[in-house]
Parts: C-alpha cells; structure tokens; sequence
C-alpha cells in the first residue's frame, strides 16, 4: 500500500503537469496528498520543516544562476546578437545543410549560456525561413530546434552553464567540467546519430512531394538580416561565458581555499564567523560569475540596441527566472517529502537491486525526469533522495565522481522530454504546430539522449577515460 501512495503521487504530478497545472501549486498538493494518507497527524509538520526547507534550499543555491542566465538571454536578444548569429551560420554553412545549421545554431546559443526557452524563440524565425526555401515539411523542424537546444548543450558538453550540468556539482563537489572526455564522446554520439536519423527523415519525407506546408499557424515575418551586428562581435559575449566560466572554476579555489570565513568584526551584524565550504559551491560561483560577465559585455558593446527595451525586457527575464526557479524548487521539495515516506523505501531497495552504480543512477535518474517532464526537476528529486547512495555506490567501486556527475546530467536530459514536459509544450507552441503532427522527431531525439547515456557509461568501462 505504501508504495501505490507513492506512485499515486508521482501519477497525479505528472498528469496535472501534462494538463497544464502549475507545479508551483501542484507538487506541494501532491506530497502533503501523500503524506495523509501515510500519516494525517505530519502534514502540517513535514510541509514546514521537509517540503519547505528543501524548497527554499534550492532556491538560495540556484535562483541566482536561473535569474543571470535569462538577462544574459534576454540581452543577447534584444542587441540582435543571437539574430546575427543564426544568419551569419546560414551564410557560411549553406542552406543546403538545413539541420546541421539548426543544429549548430541552437548549440552555440545554448553552451553560450542562453536558456533554451529563449534560443526556441530565436531561432524559430530563421528555422522556418530555411525550412520554406528548401520546401522541407514544417512539421519536420521541431526535432531540429530539440537536439541542438535540449540535449548534448544542455548536460553532456563538459562547462555548459545549463542548470542541468550545475545541480550535481553540489551533491559531487565536482565542478561543471566534470569527465570531460566522457562528456564529449557522449555529445558527439547524441550529434552523429541525431543529424542521421534528421537527415533520413528528411529524404524519407521529401521523396514523398510533400513541401513545407499550407494552412500553417503562427508563422513569422520573413526575417530580415540588415543592420545585424558583426557575427564576430555576436559571439564574443557568448565565447567570453564558456572560457570565463572554465578560469573561475581552476580559480576560485586558489582564492578561497578549501573553506572561506568571514570575522565577525568585519559584518558588525553578524555576531559569528560566516564559513562556507568553497568545494560544493565552486561550480555554481563560476557559472554565476561567468553569466555576469557575459552581461556587462553586451551592455559595453550594444548598449544603444538594448537600452530601449532594457527595462521592459529584464523585467519578463526575472518573472521567467522566478517561474523556472520556482517550479523545479517546488519539484524539489516534493522529491524530499516523497523519499521520507515508507513507500519511496520500496522504490529505492527496488532501484538498489541493480547492481551496477553507473547504470543505477542512470536509470533512477532518467525515470523521475520522465515522469516530473523536467530534467532539473527529476535529477533534483532523485539526488534529494538518493545522492548518499549513489556516492557509496560510486566510491565501493572505485568509480571517480566526475563520471557519475556526468552520467546523472546526461541522464537527466534523457526521458526528460516526454509530451508533458515544458521545454516541448513550448517548442510546439511556438512552431505553431501541435503533437500529433511534430513529436515523432522530438520523440525520436529523446531515445537518442537516453541511449548516450549508456553509450558513455559502455566507454568508461572500457577505456577507463574519464
């Protein structure tokens, strides 16, 4: 019985998501749901001191990252720096290869630091731009925009600022650099056999004489590439984040040391020293520093292009960060309740049973990314739970911790694109196209992700890289 409670829960998170409720209202039902079944008497008290301390613990870690990473966004947008990028690749790659600049594009936005709701919205114009020229199926484009947008950028390359690369670092005390070997040769399986079966789709469709489409909704103004900034100049904010985020993260231990306090004398309100253990926040300072960076880069180059729409435009950045941040806190702090009650202890000893720790945590994680649609969310919810586990797992192997940071990002991203997840519910929207017509490919991209995964844990055990 104490397990269908927690199932039930799951089933009930994961429907009301995929009909649109939001999780902010929706997780906090579903756990307290659970626990009066289990216990009537703990609600009130695990809703204060589980739920909402788990929620607000992810809130102090993470808010900053979700907020810099959309100004940083919404910047680029509005200097036209992300515009000029996208017809700068369409100019040199060719419109030949329609994908791979999709592709290309949507990776470079994304490893940049731009969030991915924002790269969807940018490069949708140009996507269908392409798409109308070369009279590919419309309905084609979704897959495009998801592998270079929701996938290898966004948990497999090692230093992608991606709140997905960054959430394990504190649990690991790794840093987003995490096997970077293995991070590559996952990413380049996700873009080999993405690109493949992207492109056989294409032949497949097209041989058949069907064109771009007629009677489509929301389709966007021919774009127009005059008076785009120098793509060189584009990209510099973009290269500045990923270079800046790999020098903070070898520096800020030379600086702090292993641990940093703050005397009392010098914060005459605060009446005891002020530690912090640098190694669990490494990642997260670099990635905060590096998007700060990023920002004050654009402002120094394109202040005249911004400024008009800058207010306007950081004030839907930071409602957009608070709701994203928001949402997966709230999934957290359901992931907490969910692994006191009796019934999660079945579903772990169930998950233990897997012998191998790589593919335990792969599989655990991959599985609650599924069902919550979210990969933060998912990845937050198993390693509130099961992170301890995970790391005896790892250590009674002799299994470096890089690699399992890298295999529970990667693992994270995999079966995290099911219908209900936001990041699709949004790409469709946008498309202007719906699920029945589109999500084959988007489908077809979230098997390939799943698959990486285990690619890489295959290569590690093989080659011992890390």
């Amino acid at each position: 019985m104490s397990f269908v409670v927690v199932l039930a829960a799951l089933v009930f998170l994961m429907l009301a998501a995929y009909r649109g409720y939001s999780v902010i209202l929706v997780a906090p039902l579903a756990a307290l749901g659970a626990v009066l079944l289990t216990e009537p008497a703990a609600v009130a008290p695990v809703f204060t001191g589980i739920f909402m301390e788990k929620m607000v613990g992810f809130v102090k870690l993470y808010f900053p990252v979700f907020l810099l990473g959309a100004v940083f966004g919404k910047v680029i947008e509005l200097s036209g720096f992300s515009e000029s990028i996208v017809a700068a690749a369409i100019r040199y790659i060719g419109k030949g290869r329609v994908n791979a600049v999709i592709v290309a594009v949507c990776a470079l936005l994304t490893y940049g630091g731009v969030s991915l709701f924002v790269v969807v919205f940018a490069v949708y114009p140009f996507a269908a731009e392409m798409y109308r020229q070369s009279n590919i199926p419309k309905r084609l484009m979704p897959g495009a925009i998801a592998l270079g947008a929701f996938s290898f950028t966004m948990d497999s390359l090692p230093g992608t600022p991606q709140i997905q690369n960054i959430i394990p670092t504190t649990f690991f005390k790794t840093t987003g650099w995490a096997a970077p070997w293995l991070g590559t040769i996952g990413s380049l399986f996700i873009i080999v056999v993405g690109l493949t079966f992207l492109e056989w789709r294409r032949r497949s469709v097209t041989a058949t004489g069907e064109g771009y489409g007629t009677s489509l909704v929301n389709e966007p103004q021919r774009v127009q590439a005059a008076h785009l900034p120098n793509p060189l100049l584009a990209i510099a904010p973009l290269i500045l984040v990923g270079v800046a985020n790999f020098a903070l993260t070898k520096l800020i231990p030379q600086w702090y040391g292993s641990s940093y306090s703050v005397p009392a004398d010098v914060l005459p309100g605060v009446h005891t020293p002020l530690t912090t253990a640098v190694p669990g926040v490494v990642g997260i300072w670099a990635v905060e520093g590096a998007l700060l960076l990023g920002i004050v880069l654009v402002l120094l180059t394109a202040f005249g292009r911004v400024r008009t729409n800058f207010a306007d435009g950081t004030k839907l950045a930071v409602g957009g960060a608070l709701l994203a941040a928001m949402n997966t806190a709230s999934e957290y702090g359901f992931g907490g309740v969910i692994a006191a009650l009796p019934g999660f202890a079945v579903v772990a000893n169930t998950l233990k049973g897997i012998p191998n720790p790589l593919v335990n945590a792969a599989v655990s994680v991959s599985s609650l990314a599924g069902i919550t649609g979210s990969a933060s969310g998912g990845m937050s919810i198993a390693l509130a739970a099961m992170s301890d586990t995970f790391i005896k797992g790892a250590q009674a192997a002799h299994i470096p911790l890089e690699v399992l940071h890298r295999v529970v990002a990667m693992a994270s991203g995999g079966m995290d694109t099911l219908p209900h997840n936001g990041a699709v519910i949004t790409l469709l929207a946008v498309t202007g196209l719906t699920h029945r017509q589109s999500y084959r490919d988007i489908f077809a991209v979230t098997i390939i992700k799943t698959l990486a995964v285990f690619f890489v844990i295959a290569v590690y055990y093989m080659t011992g890289l890390v």
